[in-house]
């Protein structure tokens, strides 16, 4: 016998965010260049190769979020959905990549400080708070739920700190004639930004290896399973992301005296969704073991982690009797 359930709730639409976002930011890039350009200014260029970096990187993350809404056919049955871990996974890379040049060239620099226009830089700098903050704003409620808006959010958040970074880094240059300050300050977005990416690189990399999402922890998984009326087993335990706000999971289940009926299926999948956020869910009901299944999860492999994943609901649930 089978029995399935399904809830479709779309994700968020981030279209308009991502639109303003990118033309906001290709603005900026070409303000903060220029002026960059104009006065000698490591931090100002370093910044707006930064920025630049993140105009790609928001495109990219749109293109995943696009991507991953495309609808499954013959050829890709679960979509493109992981289109979204590999921008968000491209976003992180490019970031690191830039800012390893950054460092290297304020090292350089460091070694023969030139004089800057802190009045200018400053400026500048303070275009970047108000743009940066904006666009940050404009992925804020999405950044819990998405790894990728979350990426596109935090990316933008760091940039408005960096900016205002930039504009104490002009004041106090103007002040005191420090010109060596310039390098240092670039040097500070290098390790600012690094710190914040690499979480996200480390996330991105982990789902692309179908780890198991944060927020989820198997061992808890596989004890909720188990607390089932009628489950004496649950093997062939696997959970993965589908994408960066959906989460499925594969299972089967022992059931000796029977049982996994359209109610006892309903029940489990409604469990899953409510406590670890999982949305798509298959499980295989039997009455023995079957022979070819996994081996059982080691005790201490266990994947604590916080957050959830939110997307749409595509339950399917399979019960099947083995004499």
């Amino acid at each position: 016998m089978s029995a399935g359930h399904a809830h479709d709730h779309a994700p968020a639409s981030f279209d308009r965010a991502f639109g303003i976002g990118i033309a906001l930011n290709i603005a900026f890039v070409a303000i903060e260049a220029f002026y960059g350009w104009k006065i000698n200014s490591l931090a100002l260029l370093a910044d707006a190769g930064h920025n630049l970096s993140d105009v790609i990187g928001l495109v990219l993350a749109w293109g995943g979020a696009l991507a991953g809404r495309l609808r499954p056919d013959a050829r890709h049955t679960y979509g493109w959905k992981r289109a979204s871990i590999l921008a968000a996974f491209i976003n992180a890379l490019l970031l690191l990549v830039a800012m390893g040049s950054l460092a290297w060239e304020a090292v350089h620099r460091l070694q023969s400080p030139q004089p800057v226009e802190g009045v200018t830089i400053m400026a500048v700098a303070a275009i970047g708070i108000v743009v940066n903050t904006a666009t940050a704003l404009l992925f804020m409620r999405g950044r819990k739920s998405d790894l990728n808006i979350r990426g596109a959010f935090l990316h933008m958040a760091a940039d408005a700190l960096v900016s205002a970074g930039v504009v104490v880094a002009g004041g106090l240059a103007l002040a005191f004639g420090w010109a060596w300050l310039d390098p240092v300050v670039s040097l500070l977005i290098a390790a600012v930004i690094v710190v914040g990416t690499w979480n996200l690189f480390k996330q991105s990399l982990h789902l692309l290896f179908d780890g198991v999402p944060e927020g989820v922890d198997l061992h808890a998984v596989r004890a909720l399973l188990e607390s089932l009326p009628g489950v004496a087993r649950v093997s062939d335990l696997h959970v993965w992301a589908m994408g960066t706000s959906e989460i499925a999971l594969t299972a089967h289940l022992v059931m000796p005296e029977g049982g996994g009926d359209d109610h006892f299926l309903a029940h489990a999948t409604d469990e899953l969704h409510e406590h670890f956020e999982i949305r798509h869910v298959t499980l295989q009901v039997t009455r023995a073991p079957l022979g070819n299944g996994c081996m059982p999860l080691p005790a201490d492999t266990a994947h604590n982690a916080h957050g959830h994943g939110h997307g749409p609901d595509h339950v399917h649930a399979q019960a099947r009797s083995v004499a």
